[in-house]
C-alpha cells in the first residue's frame, strides 16, 4: 500500500470513527444499555487512535520508504476492522460471541506497532 493510499485510508477511518462517536453519543444512548454503550465507546476510542496511527505510518513511510511500514498499515487496518468492528456489531446486536474476535484485532494492533518499531530500527539515518 502506498503512502498516498494509507493517507486516504487514514482519513476515511477517522471520518467513520468521528461519525461512530457522534452516533454513539447522540443516537445510541437511548437505544442500548449503558454497558453496551461503553463497549461502543471503546471501539470508537481504538478506531480513532489507530486511524491516527495510519496517518503516522503514512508519514513514516514517506520518510523511510520501508515496505515493512506499508505492511504495518495493512495490519493496523485489519486490526481496526476486527477490534472496533466487532465491538460495534456486538453493541448493536448484543451478539456476545463476537467478543472472541476482538482479541485478534488487538493482536493486529500490537503486531502493527511492532512492525513500525522494527522499520524505524532498520532505517538508515
Amino acid at each position: 500500500m502506498t503512502d498516498r493510499q494509507l493517507t486516504i485510508l487514514a482519513a476515511l477511518n477517522l471520518m467513520v470513527a468521528v461519525g461512530a462517536g457522534a452516533f454513539g453519543a447522540h443516537g445510541l444512548k437511548r437505544m442500548i444499555t449503558p454497558e453496551l454503550l461503553a463497549v461502543w465507546q471503546t471501539g470508537v476510542l481504538y478506531h480513532l487512535i489507530h486511524g491516527l496511527g495510519l496517518f503516522a505510518i503514512a508519514l513514516l513511510g514517506a520518510r523511510y520508504g520501508s515496505p515493512l511500514l506499508s505492511a504495518a498499515g495493512v495490519v493496523m487496518f485489519v486490526g481496526i476492522v476486527l477490534f472496533s468492528g466487532s465491538l460495534y456489531v456486538l453493541s448493536l446486536t448484543g451478539t456476545h460471541w463476537l467478543g472472541a474476535v476482538t482479541p485478534f484485532g488487538g493482536a493486529a494492533f500490537l503486531a502493527s506497532w511492532a512492525m513500525v518499531a522494527l522499520a524505524a530500527y532498520r532505517a538508515q539515518g
